[in-house]
């Protein structure tokens, strides 16, 4: 069985990056790959970007990281309030500041998607990974879509597996064809988040796309891992950003 780990949205949050990566140095899965927004939110922007590099991890571009990379004030984020809005200014506003030169350019150089055909001479499954969807870098992608949505992403984009992350909020299920004597068109996996969890559990998260003998069984695994989210907090409060990133944190863990 391949083992492929897919990590997203660490958000600068380096106790929660370094704890998926020593329980990835543990289960040593065959490949592993990131699927951006590696800033925001959490005051180790340059430290998250070094770990990734030193790992030499391939790593795609999130929307923050566009933002970022532009040297931009909007990083392309969807807020349902003024409030939200304010702090979400703030935040890229501030790691416009602090994040270096290399980093920034790093970021602006990062690719928008990767594929991967899981078998010898391309006869496996294709894998499309994305920050938010094919055909934008900020579309969320929620478990409620329509199969029919799915099932013409995976047809427009020529995937067999379409994984992503952006929403924080993981989830997979296999895309069933049109007609029910047909085989499945394929499966969808958002991977969560390593560093700002939306589900309700607050510890890092990713997930672990796990191959059959022949390429062509899949399976997941998503994997939560415990780490020190009061230290992540307290550092929130000690940095200029809004002090509600680190109550957000704190939340979840209640």
């Amino acid at each position: 069985m391949t083992e492929i780990a897919l990590i997203s949205d660490i958000h600068a949050n380096l106790p929660a990056l370094e704890a998926v990566l020593d329980d990835l140095d543990a289960r040593q899965p065959d490949m592993a790959f990131c699927l951006g927004d590696l800033v925001g939110y959490a005051p180790w922007p340059n430290e998250v970007v070094e770990e990734l590099r030193h790992r030499w991890l391939p790593t795609i571009a999130g929307n923050y990281d566009v933002g970022v990379g532009r040297h931009a004030d909007d990083c392309g984020c969807a807020y349902e309030t003024e409030v939200e809005q304010r702090r979400g200014e703030a935040s890229i506003r501030w790691t416009n500041e602090v994040i270096e030169d290399e980093h920034r350019r790093y970021l602006s150089d990062l690719p928008r998607h990767l594929r991967l055909n899981t078998g010898e001479r391309g006869e496996g499954l294709e894998l499309l990974m994305v920050h938010g969807s094919p055909r934008r870098i900020n579309e969320y992608l929620y478990a409620d879509r329509l199969d029919a949505s799915y099932r013409r992403l995976l047809e427009q984009f020529d995937a067999d597996i379409l994984a992503f992350g952006h929403t924080h909020k993981p989830f997979t299920r296999e895309i069933p064809a049109e007609e029910e004597d047909e085989p499945t068109v394929g499966r969808v996996l958002n991977t969560g988040s390593v560093g700002k969890p939306k589900d309700g559990d607050p510890r890092a998260g990713y997930a672990l796309l796990k191959l059959g003998p022949d390429d062509k069984r899949t399976d997941v695994e998503f994997v939560r891992v415990d780490y020190d989210v009061e230290r992540a907090a307290r550092a929130i409060e000690e940095s200029p950003l809004p002090d509600p990133f680190a109550d957000m944190l704190r939340e979840e863990t209640s």
